[in-house]
């Protein structure tokens, strides 16, 4: 989705006050490289977060065609190089040294057989030194990224992170100091690789929307939690949160927005009907009215249906009413697991601010 780039507005909406250049903290990065987009987020911490000082982000379709041949195609990764460009550009601007940036790469570079060439390229090129990380920890650094928007009157939250080449999903139940993960999986099922293997039927386009539904239901049959977290949710304690741009567009076009606006969407409460209508409303577009939507646009108009038939089929196996959406996750979990990290080497270094 679009963001501001170059913003001096935090998260708390406020612009800086006259002298805080000098007393302010120090500036932390984060780079995700995933399979659709390249993005980048420069921010200073606050007591309750952080502040955006800049901000970057680019479609490049690092993953396409990665489903049929395993590689990443040179068109693909030239694009990608553009972008991680531009971020180094940017990162350097703000003199940040390598270790308040955290860079990391995802589904499309593991999966591919020159994914590690590809990183290797973008540090000799660029000096951006990108770390391809686990499953495990896509999945924990988007639960870091959303946590503030898990309703403690819940029982459960399911966090959805709709990504390009995978699909994270975490449980979380709650306890005593919050919530807390009991199970995750990966499903190899994002909205390139899903809208890949279902290219659009015009003629019949609820089955083929359906389509993908069934590929995503088959997808995440073997997920690892027991009956008593399905049980809260069959019960109605329960909640979702879905971070991706798919799911953020549904937003959008919910609200009916002329334009996007992160402020509207980002913690915004819909409830499954209203991510069903949505969708359907979107099919009936079809591809030439989706790329005409200003919420969606020409880049993501053959993905935006992906990624309903993701949340559809997720909201179809872990039923709940209440769908929160979160234009955040693995990005801001990066930075904020950065910036804790920076906290902890200044308390050993005996430095005080």
């Amino acid at each position: 989705m679009p963001e501001i780039d170059g913003a001096p507005t935090g998260r708390d909406g406020r612009s800086p006050r006259p002298g805080d250049a000098a007393t302010a903290p120090q500036l932390y990065g984060a780079l995700d490289l995933g399979t659709n987009n390249c993005r980048l987020l420069i921010a200073r911490p606050t007591r309750d977060g952080f502040r955006v000082v800049d901000s970057f982000s680019r479609i490049v379709r690092l993953g396409e065609g990665i489903s049929r041949t395993g590689r990443l195609t040179e068109d693909a990764m030239d694009r990608a190089y553009d972008a991680l460009a531009i971020c180094a550009e940017r990162v350097a601007k703000k003199n940040l040294p390598s270790e308040r940036i955290a860079a990391v790469a995802t589904q499309a570079c593991r999966a591919a057989e020159n994914g590690p060439e590809f990183i290797e390229r973008v540090r000799v090129g660029t000096g951006l030194k990108l770390r391809i990380i686990t499953p495990d920890e896509e999945a924990r650094l988007s639960v870091e990224g959303c946590r503030n928007l898990l309703d403690s009157s819940s029982q459960a939250v399911l966090v959805v992170d709709v990504g390009g080449g995978s699909t994270e999903l975490s449980w979380l139940v709650r306890a005593d100091r919050g919530f807390e993960t009991v199970g995750w999986m990966s499903a190899p099922v994002g909205v390139v690789t899903l809208a890949e293997g279902h290219p659009e039927t015009p003629l019949e386009p609820h089955v083929w929307y359906e389509a993908m539904v069934a590929h995503m239901t088959t997808a995440i049959k073997s997920a690892p939690v027991n009956g008593t977290v399905k049980a809260l949710f069959d019960e109605g304690r329960a909640h979702l949160v879905g971070t991706s741009g798919a799911i953020t567009s549904l937003a959008g076009i919910h609200l009916k927005l002329p334009r996007y606006q992160r402020d509207r969407v980002d913690g915004l409460w819909m409830t499954r009907g209203d991510c069903e209508a949505a969708a359907r409303l979107l099919l009936d577009l079809g591809p030439e009215g989706r790329a005409r939507n200003p919420c969606i646009g020409p880049d993501r108009a053959d993905l935006v249906m992906a990624g309903a038939a993701i949340l559809e089929a997720v909201q179809r196996a872990w039923p709940c009413e209440r769908v929160r959406v979160a234009d955040r996750g693995l990005r801001e979990g990066l930075l904020l697991e950065r910036m804790r990290s920076g906290r902890r080497r200044r308390r050993r270094s005996g430095g005080r601010r």
